[in-house]
């Protein structure tokens, strides 16, 4: 087993320090809860990143059950996808936005693969620089065959923005299945995140292609990082079964 995979046993991390005691977490079994420990303590290892669309030939065979992570840049991906497989340096992660540019891939325990996609929204980037991120974007979410799910992160703090709508209209679109994963959770008053909570679910309402649970998390504190493995540790099974 690689150091630093998750070897804790399987908590909801609701209650610590700055996690939203007060917010139920999802109904999850022990079992489940434990079976998405165990895949995501497995050895993960990076496949490969491509930049732009002329790569995309590149890509690893759709031979897995694949997860893709999606959001705003500075909407904390590369800290969550390390929060999940318990590694620190696994995805890049940088206070400066905008710093993934590439799809990155990564093969979990054979089982699963996970694509941390570029970040979207950063003012900051060249016109023509975002727009072709998002080219490569709709280019991979239209042609993944064995693509099961799309986590579109959240930030907590500012709920969704009109940008995440417009990606939440692309996957309707694509009908690509794709759930809302609230971040940042434990910078969050408990009234200001119940109250994005309810928002968020309400959005949700019309768009044909979204998951109806909202998982809230936190990367720092670790609340609802045992739920989310346990709910993608099941669509890695969907495959084996």
């Amino acid at each position: 087993m690689m150091e630093g995979a998750p070897t804790d046993p399987p908590t909801h991390g609701f209650g610590a320090e700055g996690a939203p005691a007060h917010f139920p977490p999802p109904d999850v079994s022990d079992e489940a809860l434990e079976a998405g420990r165990i895949l995501f303590a497995g050895p993960c290892d990076f496949v490969l990143g491509v930049a732009d669309i002329a790569q995309m030939d590149l890509l690893p065979a759709a031979a897995l059950p694949e997860i893709a992570f999606a959001g705003r840049s500075n909407v904390g991906k590369s800290s969550l996808i390390n929060a999940l497989t318990g590694r620190k340096t696994l995805a890049r992660t940088s206070n400066t936005p905008g710093r993934t540019q590439q799809i990155n891939f990564f093969n979990l325990a054979g089982r699963l693969m996970l694509a941390d996609l570029p970040g979207y929204g950063y003012a900051r980037a060249p016109r023509a620089v975002a727009a072709g991120w998002r080219r490569l974007a709709q280019k991979y979410l239209r042609g993944r065959p064995g693509l099961r799910r799309v986590c579109l992160l959240i930030d907590a703090r500012h709920g969704i923005k009109e940008s995440d709508i417009e990606s939440m209209k692309m996957l309707d679109a694509a009908a690509v299945s794709y759930q809302i994963v609230l971040t940042k959770a434990d910078k969050v008053k408990p009234a200001d995140l119940a109250a994005c909570h309810q928002k968020t679910q309400s959005l949700l309402r019309g768009h044909t292609a979204s998951y109806p649970v909202v998982q809230i998390t936190s990367s720092e504190t670790g609340a609802g990082i045992a739920e989310l493995r346990a709910a993608l540790g099941e669509l890695a099974a969907e495959k084996r079964g």
